[in-house]
């Protein structure tokens, strides 16, 4: 991978005619040469997820932002710089407060208790049988669980993009700002 992406950049340079936007007076030829790269491998990895994902959409692992609740998503990956760590943990905050919200909306209206047992299901998580088991204990249905998670899945939403729209100026930032919280805890 390593040396396709190196023989793709140096091709594309050649074919680009890129060497001759290198000038002594604004730098040195190293220094061009890493930052064209970067902004090659940086295009390549986008354009590679974007195929690989279907187009302008990304898909994010709901599993990894799971983790949240046991703290480990937050820990830095050898891998990841500084930069990508902070959109990383601003975007598990965000994510944090969205559900904390949702939490006091259900402890107010006395279901804190069906919010305990509904909470891992907002990521997705909760299997047919873990319905059923939760059914059990609150003695209630599979359906009636079913449209309780629909519901607090809803609510998470909108108080995901409540939260969000805080952080902007211009209420038609929200979008972006969500695909770019997916994009950082992906």
């Amino acid at each position: 991978d390593a040396e396709d992406l190196t023989q793709g950049f140096f091709a594309e340079l050649l074919e680009k005619g890129s060497f001759a936007r290198a000038d002594a007076n604004r730098g040195r030829f190293r220094t061009f040469l890493l930052s064209s790269f970067q902004y090659y491998r940086s295009h390549q990895r986008e354009r590679a997820a974007t195929l690989k994902r279907g187009g302008d959409r990304q898909i994010v692992s709901l599993d990894a932002i799971r983790e949240t609740e046991s703290g480990h998503a937050a820990e830095p990956r050898d891998n990841e710089t500084p930069e990508r760590y902070f959109d990383r943990a601003w975007a598990l905050s965000v994510l944090e407060h969205a559900l904390e919200s949702v939490r006091r909306d259900y402890a107010a209206a006395g279901k804190e208790a069906l919010f305990d047992d509904l909470k891992a299901a907002v990521w997705g998580g909760s299997g047919e049988e873990s319905r059923a088991a939760i059914a059990r204990r609150l003695n209630s249905t599979e359906g009636a669980v079913r449209v309780a998670v629909h519901r607090l899945r809803k609510r998470f939403r909108e108080e995901l993009r409540a939260e969000i729209a805080a952080t902007v100026d211009n209420p038609e930032d929200v979008d972006d700002e969500l695909r770019f919280l997916l994009k950082a805890l992906g």
